[in-house]
Order: C-alpha cells, then structure tokens, then sequence
C-alpha cells in the first residue's frame, strides 16, 4: 500500500465519520462543526483527483461562505432551537427497506464496475484545471458564460427591486 492510498483511506474515514455525526448527532452545534471536517475531507480528496479548482471552490464556498453563515446562525439561536426527533416505528420499516435497497443498488454498481486503479502522470502532463476552465470559459463557452452573467445581473436587479418594494409597502 503506497503513501497517497494511506491519504485517500484516512480521509475517506474523516468523511464518513464526520457525516455520520453530522447526521446522527443530537446536538446541531456538534453537527455544524462536524460538517466543517466533512467538507475538509471532500477538499482533500479533490486535491488527491488533481483537481485543485474543485478544491479551493469547496473550501471557499461551502466552508467560508455556508458553513460559516450556518454556524453563526446556529450559535445565535441555539437556545431557540429545541428539537425532539424520535424515530417512530412505522416510519423506520419502509426507510430501512429503501436504504438496504440503495446499498445493494450501490454495492452491485461498484463490485461490477472496471475502475482505473493505477494513472500515470508525467510531470509535463499535469496542467492546473483554473487554466483549463479559464480558456474554456473565454473561447468555447464565451456565449453562454456571458448569458449566465447577464441573466445573474438581472436576477439581482429584480431581487433588488423587490426587496425595495416590499420594504416601502409595510411603511405605508
């Protein structure tokens, strides 16, 4: 077993364990938290894939932008949150069913599937995929990447406006 198996291995183990609490934990300041090294271990294995954009998007959108948002929201109304889950057992049979069902499902996709096991990259090959997505952006995808920001412009106008109008209703 090599070195960067090892790496995958550990935080493959960091994701599952983290989502797990994420999941299972009864307290949501726990979950949030342990939603930070679950996002962490997602950055990882996209650094692991070479894909550093994916990275680094990972790490500034969902940990520096949502995960922070969340966490603050949840720390300020924490003593406002009171949730009882408990499972119900009628509830549980049909879920377990379709989890066991998805399991299998997932289990025979990747017992039969021929994966890739072994890539070999020559140090002249290896490209940074910002690069990548940059060109594509600025030659082939040029026409729909400015569509996507003229619609995106338009949609914070009207949020804008919106948000003004209805701001100016409940003054009258």
């Amino acid at each position: 077993m090599q070195l960067m198996d090892l790496i995958f291995y550990f935080f493959a183990v960091l994701i599952v364990i983290s989502a797990g609490v994420v999941v299972f934990s009864k307290n949501i300041v726990y979950s949030a938290f342990a939603l930070l090294f679950t996002f962490f271990g997602v950055a990882a294995i996209y650094v692991l894939l070479t894909a550093d954009f994916l990275a680094v998007t990972q790490l500034l959108i969902y940990v520096g932008g949502i995960l922070v948002l969340m966490l603050f929201g949840v720390m300020l109304t924490h003593k406002l949150i009171s949730v009882d889950i408990k499972a119900k057992p009628l509830k549980l049979l049909p879920a377990s069913i379709i989890t066991a069902m998805i399991a299998g499902t997932l289990i025979g996709i990747f017992s039969t599937t021929q994966w890739k096991t072994e890539v070999n990259f020559d140090a002249n090959q290896l490209r940074t995929t910002t690069d990548i997505i940059g060109k594509s952006f600025m030659t082939t995808y040029l026409l729909p990447f400015e569509v996507a920001s003229v619609v995106l412009l338009v949609a914070l106008v009207g949020a804008a406006l919106l948000a003004r109008r209805e701001k100016t209703k409940n003054k009258v």
